[in-house]
C-alpha cells in the first residue's frame, strides 16, 4: 500500500500494459494519469502537478531514454524506468539520463509498488527535514556550497544545480565524509537506495552523473575511485 495519494503520470504505449499499471496503482489509493507517448506526456505535464513518472523505454516517437533527459533537464522529479529489455546497458542508460530507479519487464505489480514506495518515501523524508525548524546546515568545498536543510547545491557563481533525489543524498554522504574510503556497498546504505543485487552498478552510474556536474576542469575529479574498494570526496569540506 502506498503512503497518502501520490499523483503518478504512467507513459507507456502498449494499452494493455498502460491500464494494468494504472488499476493496480489505483487500487494502491493513487491518482493516476496515463500517457501512450511523449507529446501526451508534455500535455499533461503543462497543466498538473505530479509526485512520480512511470516511463516506458520504448515508445513511438521519442524514445524514454530521451524524454527522461528531457525531463530532467528541467525538473527533479522522481522517474522509475521500464524495459523490456533486461540487459545492463538499457538499465545503465536509464540511470545516466537521471532516472531513480528502474525495473525489467515482466513484472510483479507488487515490485513496481515497492520501488515507488521507496523513491516517495526518500522525497517525504527530505520535505520533513527540510521543515524541522532546524538551524539550517550548509557545507562548503571548493567554494561550492550544499545546503542540507534545503536540498540545494550552489555552483561558486551562487547559481543553483539541479539534483536528483538520489544524486542529493550521494552528494550529502560524500560531503559528510570527505577524505574516506566509501565502498559501493556502503554508499547503497546510506543513501538509504534499495539493496545492492546482480546489477549493482547503480551507484557507480550515480557517481558519473555528479561528476559531471561537479568536475570543472579537465583531467581532475572531486570524487577519486579506489581500485576494488569505491570512492573518496578529495576536496576540504567546512561549514558554510
Amino acid at each position: 500500500m502506498l503512503a497518502n495519494t501520490p499523483k503518478i503520470l504512467v507513459v507507456e504505449d502498449d494499452l494493455q500494459t498502460r491500464d494494468l499499471i494504472a488499476r493496480y496503482l489505483r487500487d494502491q489509493s493513487c491518482l493516476v494519469a496515463t500517457a501512450s507517448n511523449g507529446r501526451e506526456m508534455d500535455r499533461y505535464l503543462a497543466g498538473h502537478s505530479l509526485d512520480l513518472v512511470v516511463l516506458d523505454l520504448m515508445l513511438p516517437g521519442e524514445d524514454g531514454l530521451t524524454l527522461c533527459r528531457r525531463l530532467r533537464g528541467d525538473s527533479t522529479i522522481p522517474i522509475i524506468m521500464l524495459t523490456a529489455k533486461g540487459e545492463d546497458l538499457d538499465r545503465i542508460l536509464g540511470l545516466e539520463m537521471g532516472a531513480d530507479d528502474y525495473l525489467a519487464k515482466p513484472f510483479n505489480p507488487r515490485e513496481l509498488v515497492a520501488r515507488i514506495n521507496a523513491v516517495l518515501r526518500r522525497q517525504a523524508q527530505a520535505g520533513l527535514a527540510g521543515r524541522s525548524g532546524q538551524s539550517a546546515a550548509r557545507l562548503r568545498f571548493q567554494d561550492w556550497t550544499i545546503d542540507l536543510r534545503l536540498r540545494e547545491l550552489r555552483d561558486p557563481d551562487g547559481a543553483q544545480v539541479p539534483l536528483t533525489s538520489a544524486e542529493f543524498d550521494l552528494l550529502q554522504v560524500f560531503c559528510e565524509r570527505p577524505g574516506r574510503i566509501l565502498t559501493r556497498d556502503g554508499l547503497l546504505t546510506m543513501t538509504r537506495s534499495r539493496p545492492a543485487s546482480p546489477f549493482g552498478r547503480s551507484i557507480d552510474v550515480l557517481v558519473s552523473r555528479l561528476r559531471r556536474k561537479l568536475d570543472t576542469s579537465e583531467g581532475s575529479s572531486v570524487i577519486r575511485t579506489v581500485r576494488t574498494g569505491g570512492y573518496i570526496f578529495t576536496p576540504h569540506v567546512e561549514d558554510a
